[in-house]
């Protein structure tokens, strides 16, 4: 029996799981590193729009099991006075886009993914150093004294991956796009939230997002020198967010009960040039490793899913007889399908996010005129090429 070619993929995030579990349907054998000592039980929420959808359906992953069904029955930019600047019905969306996007806790969406990989597959507690002979036979090495060979090496080893610094050593690395994040999880089902919105202030915004287990997704923005860190992140909020419209009140007092460690806050980047290449040798980056970018459009997640899918398309089958004389061509044809779409909308996304955090009252104000001027009909077919972007390369 043909011996299966085997695939190391460093990173246990969502871009990692989802290639994982691709190359996984393709015959492959997987091993999955994961630095972390356990999978995480607290974090933030994920979109998955239309294009991620369609890509999990295209390596054969149940997204509603995986992701849940339930979506929030609007969304839209507002005021901070709630005024809404932009309001979208999630029908409409999914009318025009075949199928609505979900939002989904992102411990819960890893999970799913984790638990659909044979046993075994993740290694946690397995930190990758290096690998060695990426061009011909690869073998990568561990923190923890492992060598493990491979015919393919998937680097989803996050924003601030290690194993690009390796192979690109003279590429600029991130860029700060200016603002601060904070972020957490919320169970408040007496509140009814029932739409998705993101408001706009002058220098910050808030985002609520409905979540498919019926929790809250709640997201802060502020522009900050990189490294600023209120000593409570909770007060922070509420000094900030609290005399915005109904419900942000409301939510930042359950906020204030959590503990300081259930809101995350991290400094927004994104990669300041794009790599030349999105794979050297036998190793591929995909994810935040390959083109990390600002949350604005909420497509980090999504473009990794898509990289997944479309990296396992272009491999071989894992039993193929000729499948080791395959990769090299396979991810140049990797490249060559993802590197100028994630690049795109990494820029659009940094742009996006200068706009939504405008201090300048007379800016900030121009911007909400504009955008509350623009049809409906006019700001959907702006989102068209990235929700009906997702290709498989022929």
């Amino acid at each position: 029996m043909q011996n299966r070619m085997r695939a190391v993929v460093v990173g246990a995030g969502i871009g990692g799981l989802t290639a994982a579990l691709a190359l996984h349907h393709r015959g492959w054998h997987v091993t999955l590193c994961e630095r972390a000592p356990e999978a995480p039980t607290t974090g933030a929420g994920i979109g998955l729009a239309p294009n991620a959808l369609r890509a999990l359906d295209a390596i054969g992953t149940d997204a509603a099991r995986a992701a849940g069904t339930a979506v929030p029955a609007a969304m839209g930019v507002r005021r901070p006075d709630g005024r809404w600047l932009l309001r979208t019905a999630t029908a409409d969306l999914a009318s025009r886009y075949g199928i609505p996007p979900v939002a989904v806790a992102r411990p819960a969406f890893t999970a799913a993914l984790a638990a659909a990989l044979p046993p075994d597959t993740i290694r946690f507690a397995t930190t990758v150093t290096t690998v060695e002979n990426a061009t011909t036979d690869p073998v990568i090495r561990t923190e923890q004294g492992a060598a493990l060979c491979a015919d393919l090496v998937v680097a989803a080893d996050g924003i601030h991956s290690p194993l690009r610094r390796r192979f690109f050593p003279s590429h600029p690395g991130l860029h700060y796009t200016g603002e601060t994040a904070w972020r957490t999880l919320l169970d408040a089902p007496d509140l009814r939230v029932p739409a998705m919105s993101e408001t706009w202030g002058r220098g910050e915004r808030f985002g609520i997002t409905p979540l498919s287990d019926g929790r809250l997704y709640l997201y802060a923005t502020a522009v900050l020198p990189a490294g600023t860190r209120p000593s409570d992140p909770r007060a922070e909020l509420l000094r900030r967010f609290g005399a915005w419209h109904d419900p942000i009140p409301a939510l930042l007092d359950r906020v204030s009960r959590l503990a300081p460690t259930a809101v995350l806050q991290n400094d927004l980047h994104d990669l300041a040039a794009p790599l030349p290449s999105l794979h050297h040798g036998r190793i591929a980056w995909l994810g935040d490793a390959a083109h990390a970018m600002a949350p604005n459009l909420g497509q980090g997640g999504c473009q990794a899913i898509e990289d997944a899918a479309v990296l396992a398309h272009v491999l071989p089958p894992g039993d193929a007889p000729d499948a080791e004389d395959a990769v090299p061509a396979a991810l140049a044809a990797y490249t060559a399908a993802r590197r100028t779409r994630t690049d795109a909308i990494r820029l659009r996304a940094r742009r996006a996010g200068r706009l939504g955090a405008l201090r300048n009252p007379v800016a900030a104000a121009a911007r909400n005129a504009a955008v509350r001027a623009a049809p409906t009909a006019l700001a959907l077919r702006g989102l068209d090429d990235l929700f009906n972007g997702f290709r498989l390369p022929t």
